[in-house]
């Protein structure tokens, strides 16, 4: 791991334009790595834009420097490196123009691919943001109350406030630096949490109407004209699973939104005890432990049957490998 690091400090020392992206419909995590990651590169006296696909989704705007971000379908211009944060490979991105370029991963998943010229793949991280966060002070980078803000809003979507499985006195410890360098932890969790459009609201009652539960299993779905219904957008999906994981007795909640292309955007959460990474990579997705993502083939009868049946068999196997831990 401090191979990695130093390797790209000497890359970044070496060279002087650079473009930063992250996955398509970017988390929380995503966003916030590459705005803090791009401003660090700045203050290291280097060229730095950041590229996204789709651009920056609605309820991260607010961040410091969003409004920078270009959004567009390829990346145009003379950079020499590019940096991919918490993304397993160049087609996640859904940029063309970024084969040629020397390319820098950076990436806390377990699910992680080195597909880049360098690669730091660490899943002992919270998030991708604590790379960030080592990277600029292995490089003497002082962390401005503005990187501050987009490195703790990385943290606390990617651990699920502070819930997932895995968070610990580390994860604090990283949170306290943060809010020491001027993250307001308050009015980050409001402008998160609190500041959905109507239409998501809307659009999670539709959602729980169709809420079906096995056990400790819990799915729901909304297809696209239930969305026009409601007035709501993709981004408004982002979330609500979080709803049904939030039911007492569930241990794992699935949520399936229907795709422009007819296939299904899937994502799963778990409270730990079963790891949905799996049923992500199964699927060609990816992601941790307690959230992880994958697109299945439509309809949805059958893509809710081929991923619970999935999931099922990583429930047996998960409860088989903790009895056994167990004993």
């Amino acid at each position: 791991m401090e191979d990695a690091l130093q390797q790209i400090l000497g890359e970044i020392e070496r060279r002087e334009r650079f473009v930063l992206t992250s996955h398509a419909r970017p988390d929380g995590d995503a966003v916030g790595s590459v705005l803090a990651c791009c401003q660090i590169l700045l203050q290291m006296g280097k060229q730095a834009d950041v590229v996204m696909h789709g651009g920056v989704p609605h309820i991260y705007q607010p961040l410091p420097f969003a409004d920078r971000v270009i959004s567009a379908q390829s990346v145009n211009g003379n950079y020499e490196v590019a940096i991919l944060l918490e993304c397993d490979s160049l087609q996640r991105t859904s940029l063309a123009g970024l084969e040629k370029k020397f390319l820098i991963n950076i990436d806390h998943h377990l699910s992680g691919r080195p597909f880049a010229d360098v690669n730091w793949i660490d899943p002992s991280a919270c998030a991708t943001a604590e790379l960030v966060y080592r990277l600029a002070r292995a490089a003497d980078v002082e962390i401005t109350p503005e990187i501050a803000t987009c490195l703790y809003t990385a943290v606390l979507t990617d651990t699920g406030s502070f819930c997932y499985v895995g968070t610990n006195a580390h994860t604090f410890a990283l949170a306290q630096d943060l809010v020491a360098a001027g993250a307001d932890p308050a009015r980050i969790a409001q402008a998160v949490y609190f500041s959905n459009p109507t239409a998501k609201m809307r659009l999670l009652g539709a959602a729980l109407s169709g809420l079906h539960r096995d056990g400790d299993l819990a799915w729901m779905a909304v297809n696209r004209q239930q969305r026009e219904r409601c007035g709501a957008i993709d981004e408004d999906c982002e979330g609500l699973v979080n709803y049904a994981l939030g039911i007492e007795g569930v241990e794992v909640a699935i949520f399936f939104r229907e795709q422009a292309d007819g296939c299904w955007r899937v994502s799963l959460r778990s409270k730990g005890l079963i790891d949905v990474s799996q049923i992500g990579a199964y699927f060609g997705g990816g992601g941790h432990r307690c959230a992880s993502g994958c697109s299945v083939e439509g309809p949805v009868s059958v893509a809710a049957e081929r991923v619970l049946a999935q999931m099922r068999l990583q429930r047996t196997h998960d409860r088989e490998e903790g009895f056994s831990d167990a004993t």
